[in-house]
Protein backbone atom coordinates (compact mmCIF):
# COMPACT_ATOMS: atom_id res chain seq x y z
CA UNK A 1 0.00 0.00 0.00
CA UNK A 2 1.27 3.28 -1.23
CA UNK A 3 1.12 6.01 1.52
CA UNK A 4 -1.22 8.58 -0.08
CA UNK A 5 -1.35 12.53 1.23
CA UNK A 6 -4.54 13.94 0.44
CA UNK A 7 -4.64 17.53 1.28
CA UNK A 8 -7.51 19.84 3.01
CA UNK A 9 -8.44 23.09 3.55
CA UNK A 10 -9.93 24.00 6.45
CA UNK A 11 -10.76 27.38 5.11
CA UNK A 12 -12.79 26.25 1.82
CA UNK A 13 -16.37 25.96 1.61
CA UNK A 14 -16.53 22.55 0.73
CA UNK A 15 -16.98 20.05 3.56
CA UNK A 16 -13.89 18.31 4.49
CA UNK A 17 -15.54 14.63 3.57
CA UNK A 18 -16.04 16.32 0.12
CA UNK A 19 -12.78 17.72 0.12
CA UNK A 20 -11.58 13.81 0.85
CA UNK A 21 -13.46 12.01 -1.67
CA UNK A 22 -12.75 14.82 -4.29
CA UNK A 23 -9.07 13.66 -3.73
CA UNK A 24 -9.50 10.66 -4.36
CA UNK A 25 -11.78 10.54 -7.08
CA UNK A 26 -9.39 12.62 -8.82
CA UNK A 27 -6.34 10.11 -7.95
CA UNK A 28 -8.80 7.47 -9.65
CA UNK A 29 -9.39 8.76 -12.53
CA UNK A 30 -5.93 10.84 -13.28
CA UNK A 31 -4.77 7.02 -12.90
CA UNK A 32 -2.65 7.93 -9.77
CA UNK A 33 -4.45 4.89 -8.31
CA UNK A 34 -4.60 1.48 -10.43
CA UNK A 35 -7.52 -0.46 -10.05
CA UNK A 36 -7.18 -2.81 -7.46
CA UNK A 37 -5.17 -0.73 -5.15
CA UNK A 38 -5.31 -0.56 -1.98
CA UNK A 39 -5.83 3.18 -0.30
CA UNK A 40 -5.02 3.90 3.46
CA UNK A 41 -7.35 2.51 6.22
CA UNK A 42 -10.01 5.02 7.46
CA UNK A 43 -8.05 5.15 10.80
CA UNK A 44 -4.60 5.86 8.93
CA UNK A 45 -6.21 8.56 6.74
CA UNK A 46 -8.29 10.66 9.81
CA UNK A 47 -4.57 10.56 11.71
CA UNK A 48 -2.50 11.70 8.54
CA UNK A 49 -5.37 14.11 8.17
CA UNK A 50 -6.25 15.18 11.65
CA UNK A 51 -9.72 14.83 11.51
CA UNK A 52 -12.47 12.49 12.67
CA UNK A 53 -12.58 8.94 11.98
CA UNK A 54 -16.06 9.55 11.37
CA UNK A 55 -15.75 11.95 8.47
CA UNK A 56 -13.25 9.82 6.26
CA UNK A 57 -15.80 6.88 6.83
CA UNK A 58 -18.42 8.64 5.63
CA UNK A 59 -16.44 9.96 2.72
CA UNK A 60 -14.88 6.05 1.74
CA UNK A 61 -18.62 5.11 1.98
CA UNK A 62 -19.91 7.60 -0.50
CA UNK A 63 -17.21 6.27 -2.86
CA UNK A 64 -18.53 2.65 -2.04
CA UNK A 65 -22.05 3.47 -2.88
CA UNK A 66 -21.03 5.31 -6.22
CA UNK A 67 -18.81 2.40 -7.40
CA UNK A 68 -15.16 3.94 -6.97
CA UNK A 69 -14.17 1.73 -4.18
CA UNK A 70 -14.77 -1.95 -2.55
CA UNK A 71 -14.01 -3.60 0.95
CA UNK A 72 -12.96 -6.87 1.64
CA UNK A 73 -13.06 -7.76 5.01
CA UNK A 74 -10.18 -8.07 6.99
CA UNK A 75 -8.27 -6.39 4.74
CA UNK A 76 -9.68 -2.58 4.01
CA UNK A 77 -10.64 -0.57 0.64
CA UNK A 78 -9.31 -1.26 -2.74
CA UNK A 79 -10.43 0.98 -5.84
CA UNK A 80 -12.93 -0.67 -7.66
CA UNK A 81 -11.94 -2.94 -10.89
CA UNK A 82 -14.33 -1.40 -12.98
CA UNK A 83 -14.20 2.04 -11.22
CA UNK A 84 -13.32 3.39 -14.72
CA UNK A 85 -15.90 1.52 -16.63
CA UNK A 86 -18.92 1.35 -14.98
CA UNK A 87 -18.80 5.00 -13.57
CA UNK A 88 -19.22 8.27 -14.80
CA UNK A 89 -18.13 10.67 -12.66
CA UNK A 90 -18.55 14.48 -12.31
CA UNK A 91 -15.17 16.12 -11.97
CA UNK A 92 -14.93 19.46 -10.40
CA UNK A 93 -13.92 22.15 -13.16
CA UNK A 94 -10.47 22.83 -13.01
CA UNK A 95 -10.08 25.43 -10.66
CA UNK A 96 -8.96 29.28 -11.96
CA UNK A 97 -5.58 30.44 -11.81
CA UNK A 98 -4.43 32.13 -8.97
CA UNK A 99 -4.12 35.69 -9.56
CA UNK A 100 -0.33 35.80 -8.42
CA UNK A 101 0.88 32.64 -10.26
CA UNK A 102 4.08 32.71 -12.10
CA UNK A 103 4.10 33.00 -16.05
CA UNK A 104 6.92 30.86 -16.58
CA UNK A 105 6.66 30.89 -20.32
CA UNK A 106 7.50 34.43 -19.89
CA UNK A 107 10.64 33.45 -17.30
CA UNK A 108 12.62 31.32 -19.56
CA UNK A 109 15.33 33.00 -21.38
CA UNK A 110 15.67 29.59 -23.78
CA UNK A 111 13.25 27.33 -25.02
CA UNK A 112 14.88 23.90 -25.69
CA UNK A 113 11.03 22.19 -25.21
CA UNK A 114 10.27 23.85 -28.43
CA UNK A 115 13.02 22.18 -30.47
CA UNK A 116 11.86 19.36 -32.61
CA UNK A 117 14.35 16.40 -31.75
CA UNK A 118 14.14 12.28 -32.95
CA UNK A 119 11.13 10.32 -30.96
CA UNK A 120 11.10 6.56 -30.33
CA UNK A 121 8.78 4.29 -28.61
CA UNK A 122 9.73 3.43 -25.53
CA UNK A 123 8.23 0.06 -26.14
CA UNK A 124 9.91 -0.81 -29.33
CA UNK A 125 10.78 -4.13 -28.27
CA UNK A 126 7.00 -5.01 -28.66
CA UNK A 127 7.30 -4.25 -32.21
CA UNK A 128 7.92 -7.38 -34.90
CA UNK A 129 10.38 -5.31 -36.96
CA UNK A 130 12.08 -3.14 -34.55
CA UNK A 131 14.06 -1.34 -37.27
CA UNK A 132 15.31 1.31 -34.61
CA UNK A 133 18.87 3.01 -34.45
CA UNK A 134 20.83 3.09 -31.28
CA UNK A 135 19.86 0.01 -29.32
CA UNK A 136 21.18 -3.22 -28.61
CA UNK A 137 20.53 -6.79 -29.07
CA UNK A 138 19.92 -8.28 -25.81
CA UNK A 139 20.63 -11.58 -26.75
CA UNK A 140 23.88 -10.36 -28.32
CA UNK A 141 24.98 -8.65 -24.47
CA UNK A 142 27.63 -10.77 -22.19
CA UNK A 143 25.56 -10.33 -18.87
CA UNK A 144 27.44 -12.58 -17.28
CA UNK A 145 30.97 -11.32 -17.77
CA UNK A 146 28.97 -7.37 -17.57
CA UNK A 147 27.40 -9.03 -13.88
CA UNK A 148 30.84 -10.22 -12.31
CA UNK A 149 32.11 -7.46 -13.23
CA UNK A 150 30.12 -4.82 -11.30
CA UNK A 151 30.31 -7.82 -8.51
CA UNK A 152 33.78 -6.76 -8.66
CA UNK A 153 33.62 -3.16 -8.69
CA UNK A 154 30.98 -3.55 -5.67
CA UNK A 155 33.50 -5.48 -3.49
CA UNK A 156 35.17 -4.13 -0.64
CA UNK A 157 37.87 -4.08 -2.59
CA UNK A 158 37.31 -0.99 -4.84
CA UNK A 159 34.81 0.18 -1.98
CA UNK A 160 35.93 3.60 -1.75
CA UNK A 161 36.12 4.22 -6.15
CA UNK A 162 32.53 4.24 -6.04
CA UNK A 163 31.08 5.44 -2.71
CA UNK A 164 33.36 8.15 -2.46
CA UNK A 165 32.48 12.01 -3.62
CA UNK A 166 35.22 12.72 -6.58
CA UNK A 167 34.81 15.83 -7.41
CA UNK A 168 35.69 16.42 -10.93
CA UNK A 169 37.86 13.42 -10.78
CA UNK A 170 37.45 10.44 -13.03
CA UNK A 171 37.79 6.71 -12.84
CA UNK A 172 42.17 6.38 -13.23
CA UNK A 173 41.19 3.04 -14.30
CA UNK A 174 39.29 3.97 -16.88
CA UNK A 175 40.66 6.85 -17.95
CA UNK A 176 44.06 4.60 -18.65
CA UNK A 177 41.55 2.00 -20.64
CA UNK A 178 40.37 4.77 -22.56
CA UNK A 179 44.09 5.53 -23.75
CA UNK A 180 45.42 2.28 -23.77
CA UNK A 181 42.54 0.43 -25.57
CA UNK A 182 40.23 2.39 -27.43
CA UNK A 183 42.14 5.42 -28.32
CA UNK A 184 44.89 3.65 -30.06
CA UNK A 185 42.39 1.98 -32.23
CA UNK A 186 41.53 5.54 -33.86
CA UNK A 187 45.41 6.53 -33.83
CA UNK A 188 44.99 8.57 -31.44
CA UNK A 189 47.58 9.68 -28.85
CA UNK A 190 46.59 11.05 -25.52
CA UNK A 191 47.69 11.42 -21.94
CA UNK A 192 45.57 11.17 -18.98
CA UNK A 193 44.57 15.07 -18.36
CA UNK A 194 43.78 15.12 -22.41
CA UNK A 195 41.00 12.75 -21.32
CA UNK A 196 37.38 13.43 -19.77
CA UNK A 197 34.87 11.02 -18.91
CA UNK A 198 31.31 12.07 -19.68
CA UNK A 199 27.89 11.11 -19.12
CA UNK A 200 27.56 9.63 -23.28
CA UNK A 201 28.75 11.42 -25.80
CA UNK A 202 25.87 14.15 -25.55
CA UNK A 203 27.28 15.78 -22.33
CA UNK A 204 30.53 16.19 -23.91
CA UNK A 205 29.02 17.48 -26.97
CA UNK A 206 27.36 19.73 -24.54
CA UNK A 207 30.14 21.56 -22.52
CA UNK A 208 31.70 21.72 -25.99
CA UNK A 209 29.07 24.01 -27.56
CA UNK A 210 28.85 25.94 -23.59
CA UNK A 211 32.76 26.51 -23.62
CA UNK A 212 32.98 27.06 -27.23
CA UNK A 213 30.53 28.85 -28.52
CA UNK A 214 28.96 32.63 -27.70
CA UNK A 215 26.38 34.25 -29.38
CA UNK A 216 28.20 35.67 -32.52
CA UNK A 217 30.13 32.67 -32.70
CA UNK A 218 29.84 30.84 -36.58
CA UNK A 219 29.16 27.41 -36.42
CA UNK A 220 28.95 24.82 -39.48
CA UNK A 221 28.06 21.45 -39.39
CA UNK A 222 26.97 18.30 -41.54
CA UNK A 223 23.14 18.78 -43.65
CA UNK A 224 21.51 16.37 -42.73
CA UNK A 225 23.22 15.69 -39.44
CA UNK A 226 22.40 14.83 -36.00
CA UNK A 227 19.69 16.63 -34.62
CA UNK A 228 20.58 17.05 -31.27
CA UNK A 229 23.92 19.22 -32.08
CA UNK A 230 22.24 21.27 -34.38
CA UNK A 231 19.54 21.92 -31.57
CA UNK A 232 22.14 22.87 -28.77
CA UNK A 233 24.04 24.53 -31.24
CA UNK A 234 21.21 27.22 -31.91
CA UNK A 235 20.79 27.31 -27.54
CA UNK A 236 24.06 29.08 -28.06
CA UNK A 237 24.70 31.12 -31.00
CA UNK A 238 22.24 32.64 -33.85
CA UNK A 239 24.73 31.82 -36.59
CA UNK A 240 24.49 28.12 -37.15
CA UNK A 241 25.78 27.31 -40.88
CA UNK A 242 23.98 23.89 -42.44
CA UNK A 243 26.25 22.02 -44.76
CA UNK A 244 25.63 19.97 -47.96
CA UNK A 245 26.94 16.82 -47.26
CA UNK A 246 27.84 14.54 -50.68
CA UNK A 247 29.36 10.77 -51.05
CA UNK A 248 32.39 11.83 -49.24
CA UNK A 249 31.07 13.89 -46.52
CA UNK A 250 31.02 17.83 -45.76
CA UNK A 251 31.10 20.13 -48.69
CA UNK A 252 33.62 23.03 -48.67
CA UNK A 253 31.04 25.78 -49.47
CA UNK A 254 31.79 29.49 -48.10
CA UNK A 255 29.76 29.54 -45.05
CA UNK A 256 32.15 26.47 -43.98
CA UNK A 257 35.09 28.24 -44.61
CA UNK A 258 34.06 31.62 -42.59
CA UNK A 259 33.22 29.18 -39.84
CA UNK A 260 35.27 29.19 -36.39
CA UNK A 261 33.88 25.64 -35.27
CA UNK A 262 32.82 22.96 -37.73
CA UNK A 263 31.44 19.52 -36.53
CA UNK A 264 31.62 16.87 -38.19
CA UNK A 265 30.87 12.83 -38.04
CA UNK A 266 33.80 12.43 -40.61
CA UNK A 267 34.03 8.15 -40.35
CA UNK A 268 30.14 7.35 -40.83
CA UNK A 269 27.83 10.19 -41.38
CA UNK A 270 25.06 10.73 -39.21
CA UNK A 271 22.98 9.82 -40.62
CA UNK A 272 23.82 8.97 -44.67
CA UNK A 273 26.63 6.77 -43.41
CA UNK A 274 29.15 8.38 -46.27
CA UNK A 275 32.62 7.89 -44.78
CA UNK A 276 35.09 10.85 -45.68
CA UNK A 277 37.98 10.02 -47.75
CA UNK A 278 42.07 10.72 -46.35
CA UNK A 279 42.46 13.08 -48.62
CA UNK A 280 39.13 15.23 -47.84
CA UNK A 281 40.32 15.05 -44.12
CA UNK A 282 43.67 16.38 -44.77
CA UNK A 283 41.89 18.89 -46.91
CA UNK A 284 40.04 19.68 -44.18
CA UNK A 285 42.61 20.22 -41.31
CA UNK A 286 44.67 22.37 -43.67
CA UNK A 287 41.78 24.59 -44.02
CA UNK A 288 41.01 24.71 -40.29
CA UNK A 289 44.76 25.57 -39.61
CA UNK A 290 44.32 28.36 -42.55
CA UNK A 291 40.98 29.89 -41.11
CA UNK A 292 42.15 29.21 -37.70
CA UNK A 293 38.86 26.82 -36.92
CA UNK A 294 37.67 24.18 -34.19
CA UNK A 295 36.82 20.95 -35.42
CA UNK A 296 34.35 18.82 -33.62
CA UNK A 297 34.47 15.33 -34.81
CA UNK A 298 31.85 12.86 -33.19
CA UNK A 299 33.01 9.26 -33.80
CA UNK A 300 30.04 8.07 -32.30
CA UNK A 301 30.44 4.31 -34.19
CA UNK A 302 33.93 4.02 -33.80
CA UNK A 303 33.76 0.05 -33.26
CA UNK A 304 31.87 -0.57 -35.76
CA UNK A 305 33.75 -0.67 -38.68
CA UNK A 306 33.67 -4.24 -39.71
CA UNK A 307 33.99 -3.94 -43.64
CA UNK A 308 37.11 -2.21 -44.56
CA UNK A 309 40.11 -0.63 -43.03
CA UNK A 310 39.63 2.05 -41.09
CA UNK A 311 40.31 5.70 -41.82
CA UNK A 312 42.07 7.23 -39.48
CA UNK A 313 40.55 9.75 -36.78
CA UNK A 314 40.74 13.39 -38.01
CA UNK A 315 42.47 13.49 -34.47
CA UNK A 316 45.22 11.48 -35.25
CA UNK A 317 45.94 13.38 -38.43
CA UNK A 318 46.12 16.58 -36.63
CA UNK A 319 49.39 18.35 -35.45
CA UNK A 320 47.91 21.89 -34.13
CA UNK A 321 45.63 20.43 -31.18
CA UNK A 322 42.50 21.65 -33.44
CA UNK A 323 40.49 18.78 -33.02
CA UNK A 324 38.43 17.66 -30.46
CA UNK A 325 37.05 14.07 -30.47
CA UNK A 326 34.13 12.83 -28.95
CA UNK A 327 33.14 9.08 -28.43
CA UNK A 328 31.02 6.48 -26.40
CA UNK A 329 30.50 3.43 -25.29
CA UNK A 330 26.83 3.20 -25.97
CA UNK A 331 27.28 1.28 -29.31
CA UNK A 332 29.48 -1.73 -28.02
CA UNK A 333 27.80 -1.67 -24.48
CA UNK A 334 24.61 -0.40 -24.07
CA UNK A 335 22.68 3.41 -24.63
CA UNK A 336 21.34 2.99 -20.65
CA UNK A 337 25.54 3.32 -19.29
CA UNK A 338 25.46 7.44 -20.79
CA UNK A 339 29.42 7.04 -20.44
CA UNK A 340 31.01 8.34 -23.53
CA UNK A 341 34.41 10.58 -23.44
CA UNK A 342 36.34 13.09 -25.31
CA UNK A 343 39.55 14.15 -26.24
CA UNK A 344 41.44 17.14 -26.37
CA UNK A 345 43.97 19.47 -25.15
CA UNK A 346 45.22 19.75 -21.99
CA UNK A 347 43.88 22.95 -21.30
CA UNK A 348 40.37 22.79 -23.01
CA UNK A 349 40.35 19.30 -20.89
CA UNK A 350 40.62 21.15 -17.80
CA UNK A 351 37.71 23.71 -18.56
CA UNK A 352 35.39 21.02 -19.41
CA UNK A 353 36.28 19.32 -16.33
CA UNK A 354 35.43 22.52 -14.37
CA UNK A 355 32.21 23.27 -15.95
CA UNK A 356 31.33 19.34 -15.74
CA UNK A 357 31.87 19.78 -11.96
CA UNK A 358 29.25 22.43 -11.73
CA UNK A 359 27.02 20.11 -13.75
CA UNK A 360 27.23 17.05 -12.35
CA UNK A 361 30.39 16.73 -10.81
CA UNK A 362 31.41 13.50 -12.64
CA UNK A 363 29.86 10.21 -14.25
CA UNK A 364 28.52 7.61 -11.58
CA UNK A 365 31.58 6.15 -10.33
CA UNK A 366 30.13 2.44 -9.98
CA UNK A 367 29.31 2.98 -13.29
CA UNK A 368 33.01 4.02 -14.44
CA UNK A 369 34.71 1.53 -12.60
CA UNK A 370 32.82 -1.11 -13.67
CA UNK A 371 33.29 -0.35 -17.48
CA UNK A 372 36.51 -0.04 -16.66
CA UNK A 373 36.86 -3.77 -15.64
CA UNK A 374 35.10 -5.39 -18.26
CA UNK A 375 37.51 -3.15 -21.02
CA UNK A 376 40.75 -4.35 -18.75
CA UNK A 377 39.82 -8.09 -18.69
CA UNK A 378 39.51 -8.20 -22.23
CA UNK A 379 35.36 -8.57 -22.49
CA UNK A 380 35.15 -5.50 -24.32
CA UNK A 381 37.44 -6.79 -27.26
CA UNK A 382 35.30 -10.25 -26.86
CA UNK A 383 32.02 -8.48 -27.43
CA UNK A 384 33.15 -6.42 -30.38
CA UNK A 385 34.26 -8.92 -32.25
CA UNK A 386 31.03 -10.46 -31.73
CA UNK A 387 29.44 -8.20 -33.32
CA UNK A 388 31.37 -7.69 -36.00
CA UNK A 389 30.44 -11.14 -36.46
CA UNK A 390 26.66 -10.63 -36.03
CA UNK A 391 26.74 -6.93 -37.97
CA UNK A 392 28.48 -7.89 -40.77
CA UNK A 393 26.07 -11.07 -41.09
CA UNK A 394 22.65 -8.10 -40.97
CA UNK A 395 24.44 -6.07 -43.02
CA UNK A 396 24.50 -8.37 -46.22
CA UNK A 397 20.98 -9.57 -45.68
CA UNK A 398 19.74 -5.91 -45.23
CA UNK A 399 21.83 -5.09 -48.16
CA UNK A 400 20.24 -7.71 -50.12
CA UNK A 401 16.92 -7.07 -48.72
CA UNK A 402 16.98 -3.72 -50.13
CA UNK A 403 18.13 -4.23 -53.10
CA UNK A 404 15.92 -7.53 -54.16
CA UNK A 405 12.66 -4.98 -52.55
CA UNK A 406 13.32 -1.43 -53.07
CA UNK A 407 16.59 -1.28 -55.52
CA UNK A 408 18.45 1.98 -55.96
CA UNK A 409 17.07 3.32 -53.00
CA UNK A 410 19.52 3.02 -50.94
CA UNK A 411 23.69 2.63 -50.89
CA UNK A 412 25.79 0.21 -49.15
CA UNK A 413 27.73 1.65 -46.48
CA UNK A 414 31.10 1.12 -47.34
CA UNK A 415 32.13 1.48 -43.23
CA UNK A 416 29.69 -0.96 -42.08
CA UNK A 417 27.83 0.44 -39.07
CA UNK A 418 24.43 -0.43 -37.95
CA UNK A 419 21.96 1.24 -40.17
CA UNK A 420 20.73 2.25 -43.95
CA UNK A 421 20.27 5.55 -45.00
CA UNK A 422 17.17 5.04 -47.76
CA UNK A 423 15.38 7.61 -50.06
CA UNK A 424 11.98 6.86 -51.55
CA UNK A 425 10.49 8.02 -54.24
CA UNK A 426 9.87 11.60 -54.08
CA UNK A 427 6.45 11.83 -53.50
CA UNK A 428 6.79 9.36 -50.54
CA UNK A 429 6.09 11.14 -46.83
CA UNK A 430 8.44 9.04 -44.89
CA UNK A 431 6.50 10.12 -41.78
CA UNK A 432 3.00 9.04 -43.04
CA UNK A 433 4.95 5.90 -43.91
CA UNK A 434 6.25 5.55 -40.52
CA UNK A 435 2.68 5.52 -39.04
CA UNK A 436 1.71 3.09 -41.39
CA UNK A 437 4.27 0.67 -40.66
CA UNK A 438 4.21 0.83 -37.22
CA UNK A 439 0.70 -0.42 -37.99
CA UNK A 440 1.75 -3.57 -38.88
CA UNK A 441 4.39 -3.62 -36.58
CA UNK A 442 7.88 -1.89 -38.43
CA UNK A 443 9.49 0.75 -36.89
CA UNK A 444 11.45 3.30 -39.32
CA UNK A 445 12.88 6.63 -38.30
CA UNK A 446 11.70 9.10 -40.74
CA UNK A 447 14.41 11.40 -41.75
CA UNK A 448 13.20 15.10 -41.95
CA UNK A 449 13.99 15.66 -38.70
CA UNK A 450 18.02 15.39 -39.73
CA UNK A 451 17.30 18.22 -41.93
CA UNK A 452 17.53 21.89 -40.34
CA UNK A 453 16.32 23.98 -43.91
CA UNK A 454 13.24 25.27 -43.55
CA UNK A 455 11.33 22.83 -46.16
CA UNK A 456 13.14 19.75 -46.21
CA UNK A 457 12.71 16.46 -48.22
CA UNK A 458 10.46 13.85 -46.54
CA UNK A 459 11.56 10.68 -48.68
CA UNK A 460 14.30 9.81 -46.63
CA UNK A 461 14.23 7.54 -43.66
CA UNK A 462 16.18 5.25 -42.08
CA UNK A 463 16.57 1.38 -41.20
CA UNK A 464 18.67 -0.14 -38.36
CA UNK A 465 19.27 -3.33 -37.89
CA UNK A 466 21.59 -3.44 -34.13
CA UNK A 467 18.28 -4.70 -32.45
CA UNK A 468 16.61 -6.53 -34.81
CA UNK A 469 16.84 -10.17 -34.85
CA UNK A 470 18.84 -11.56 -38.55
CA UNK A 471 15.83 -13.56 -39.54
CA UNK A 472 13.36 -10.57 -39.31
CA UNK A 473 15.14 -8.23 -41.76
CA UNK A 474 14.10 -9.55 -44.91
CA UNK A 475 10.47 -10.49 -44.24
CA UNK A 476 10.18 -6.47 -42.83
CA UNK A 477 11.75 -5.20 -45.78
CA UNK A 478 9.29 -6.54 -47.73
CA UNK A 479 6.24 -5.60 -45.71
CA UNK A 480 7.52 -2.27 -45.86
CA UNK A 481 8.67 -2.36 -49.69
CA UNK A 482 4.79 -3.51 -50.38
CA UNK A 483 4.02 -0.23 -48.16
CA UNK A 484 6.07 2.61 -50.03
CA UNK A 485 4.42 0.88 -53.27
CA UNK A 486 1.32 1.83 -52.20
CA UNK A 487 1.63 5.13 -50.91
CA UNK A 488 3.02 5.67 -54.06
CA UNK A 489 -0.38 4.08 -55.69
CA UNK A 490 -2.77 6.54 -53.04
Amino acid sequence: MRDWLVHIRRSEHASLQTQIREALVSAILDGQLAREEPIPSTRKMAKSLSVSRNTVVLAYQGMLDDGYLVARERSGYYVAEKALDSVTPQRPPPAARPAGEIDWAARLVKDPAAQENITKPLDWQNYAYPFIYGQVDHNLFPLAEWRDCARQALGKKWLGSWTNDTWAHDDPLLVEQIRRRILPRRGIMASDDEILITLGAQNALYLLTSLLAGPDTRVAMEEPGYPDMRNIFRLKTRNVALIPVDEQGITFTDPLRDANIVFTTPSHQFPTTVTMPLERRMDLLKLASQRDMVVIEDDYEFETNYVNEPCPALKSLDDEGRVIYVGSLSKTLFPGLRLGFMVGPKTLIAEARALRRLMVRHAPNNNQRTAALFLSLGHHDTLIRRLHREYRSRWDVMGAALNAHMPNASRIPSFGGTSFWVTGPQDLDSEDLARAAAARGILIEPGRINFGVAKPPRNHFRLAFSSIDEKKIEPGVRLLADLVQAAGRA
